[in-house]
Parts: C-alpha cells; structure tokens; sequence
C-alpha cells in the first residue's frame, strides 16, 4: 500500500529496521515488508555503491585481522553512507523505508559479539546517522543453533564465527530489545515464513498504524 497521503502533505516516511542473528530470515521478511508497503528496501552493509566495496571487505573471510574497532568504524562509514544518499532522502520525500540491519546489528555484533562497549558503538552510530534512527526495529528472535542450522554454504566472515560469538549476539539483540521496548518488537522467527511475516504486519499495524 503506497502511503499517498503522506506523500502529499510533505510527512516524512516511517523507518523500519530488521535485525537478528544470521540465519533468521531477516532479508525474507524485509522484502516482504517492503513490497505491502511500496517502501524502499534497503541493507547493510553494502546499501550504497561504497557500501557494497565496504561490505565486501567486512564479509570476506579472506579477511583476516581486522580488529573490533576497526571493523566497527568500517560498519559505521556504511551506515553513514548509506543515511546520506538512500535513508534521509526517502524519508524526506515521503517514503517508507525498509532496512535488512541497521545500527542494532553493530551493537550486538562490535559490542557484544566482538566485546567493544556497546554504549560507544552506539554512540558511533548516532553520530554517523546525524541522529536518524529507527521508528520501529522489528528482531527477528531465533536460537543460534536453529539458525545456523538454516544458513547455506560458504559461510561469510561473520557466520563463520563460533558459537559462543553468535550465542552473545543473540544476548546482545535480546537486551537492546529489552531496553527499548518502545521502539523495538520482539517476533518469534521460528515460524513459517508467512507465519513470521503476518506476526510483522500486526506489528507494524499497532506500532506505527501502517497497514499493508
């Protein structure tokens, strides 16, 4: 449903935020999302031109001694980046936007998966959005062995990790969630997939009164 009204009165568009643990179907539901709601869809990293060579160096598993605060401030140059020239401008022009991570996944990731303070990850994304942040983070909450289970071949740099990296990860989504109730919903990602996607409709029709 395209949210014509909006657009006509100059209203900014509702940003949306998909996060979780690789494996838990986030990128599915994103595109879905986006589709019922003609919102533009995006990722990170690599949502912009520089963000797929950033993206590319951060996944690769060839990739060997990056260090937690350098990897951090590759994700925050992304979401910079990607802010810039795809996020605020949609979201000024009246349109939804649609994100596969955002700066939820740093936290957990840099801050509790890595071990860097996840208050000054977060403050890095703050400064790197200019304050643009979420309307709604929707976490797509699964075990890390069943998602593992569900990842395919040729893990990435991340997915390769072990398990005690993705079991903080998934700790790190819970406590944000926990901490912000308000902004974030938790959405059981066990389910099927139209399960899962009519679990986010309900929520994005209660949280921000958009219906798809």
């Amino acid at each position: 449903m395209v949210d014509d009204a909006a657009a006509a009165t100059g209203r900014r568009g509702r940003f949306i935020a998909f996060e979780g643990p690789d494996g838990c179907g986030k990128s599915t539901q994103a595109r879905r999302l986006a589709q019922d709601l003609d919102a533009v869809l995006t990722r990170e990293p690599g949502g912009t031109e520089v963000g797929a060579q950033l993206r590319a160096i951060l996944l690769d598993p060839a990739t060997t001694g990056l260090g937690p605060r350098a990897e951090a401030l590759l994700m925050a140059a992304d979401r910079a980046q990607h802010v810039h020239e795809v996020v605020e401008p949609a979201l000024a022009s009246g349109r939804h936007v649609v994100t596969d991570r955002f700066a939820g996944s740093s936290i957990a990731y840099q801050g509790y998966g890595r071990g860097l303070d996840p208050s000054e990850v977060r403050r890095l994304s703050e400064w790197a959005t200019g304050g643009v942040w979420p309307d709604l983070v929707v976490l797509l909450d699964l075990a890390p062995d069943i998602a593992s289970a569900r990842l395919g071949s040729g893990p990435d740099r991340f997915e390769e990790e072990d398990r005690a990296f993705h079991g903080r990860v998934a700790d790190g989504f819970r406590a944000q969630a926990a901490a912000e109730p308000d902004r974030w919903v938790v959405v059981d990602g066990s389910g099927s997939v139209a399960e899962v996607a009519e679990a986010v409709r309900a929520a994005v029709a209660d949280r921000l009164q958009l219906r798809t």
